[in-house]
C-alpha cells in the first residue's frame, strides 16, 4: 500500500517540533503524579501546539501561515517557561533543562527564517 504523505510533513521545523515533543513527553513523564493535570500537562500541550500550528497554517495563505508561526513561536516561550518551571521545582535536571533550550531555540530560529521567507515572498 502506498504511503499517503502531506506537503507540511516535508518541513524541517515541523519534524523538529515532533522530536520536541517525543522529548517533552518522555521529560513530562518523570514528574510527580501531582502534576499530571498540572504543568506536565500544560508542557506536553504547549509542545504539540508548536508541531500543531506548524502543519495547520502551511495549507493556508502565506499571510495566514505567518501567523500560524506566531502562535507556535509563543508556544515554543511557553515551553521554556515550562522548563524552567520544572528546573525551579526540581523535577529534571539542569542538563535536561539545558536540552529543552536549545531544542527550542533551534525550533525558533528555524520558525522566523521560514517568517521571513513568507514576508519575503510577499514583497516580491
Amino acid at each position: 500500500m502506498e504511503e499517503v504523505k502531506f506537503n507540511f510533513e516535508d518541513l524541517k521545523v515541523y519534524q523538529k517540533a515532533l522530536n520536541f515533543t517525543d522529548f517533552t513527553y518522555e521529560l513530562t513523564s518523570g514528574f510527580p503524579s501531582s502534576e499530571r493535570f498540572g504543568l506536565s500537562s500544560q508542557f506536553n500541550r504547549a509542545a504539540v501546539s508548536i508541531a500543531l500550528n506548524t502543519s495547520e497554517g502551511s495549507g493556508d495563505t502565506d499571510s495566514q501561515f505567518h501567523r500560524f508561526l506566531q502562535i507556535a513561536e509563543d508556544s515554543v516561550r511557553e515551553c521554556v517557561t515550562c522548563s524552567t518551571i520544572a528546573l525551579r521545582r526540581n523535577y529534571i535536571s539542569i542538563v535536561e533543562n539545558n536540552k529543552a533550550r536549545v531544542l527550542l531555540l533551534e525550533i525558533l530560529k528555524m520558525i522566523r527564517r521560514l517568517q521571513r521567507y513568507l514576508k519575503s515572498k510577499k514583497e516580491k
